[in-house]
């Protein structure tokens, strides 16, 4: 029988603009949009680690993040 001993998932996330925007409310929505999916984690208590996130020059968002996978022990990922 096999057992997860811990898991974690790395991602790139790229928030980006929505077409047909003002680009001065689209790069507030986005940033808006980014911070609701940190919150959300928090909420659901998934364990995550923010390696990097940057506004690039068009005002979308880009998050790399490790995060937990399921329910799944995270080990030694997120130290």
């Amino acid at each position: 029988m096999k057992r997860i001993q811990s898991a974690c998932i790395c991602q790139i996330l790229h928030f980006q603009l929505k077409e047909g925007v003002d680009p001065v409310y689209g790069a507030k929505a986005v940033r808006e949009e980014a911070d609701h999916y940190k919150k959300q984690l928090d909420r659901s208590k998934t364990q995550y680690k923010i390696l990097e996130e940057k506004t690039l020059p068009d005002g979308s968002v880009m998050i790399k993040i490790i995060k937990q996978y399921n329910q799944s022990p995270v080990g030694d990922y997120l130290k």
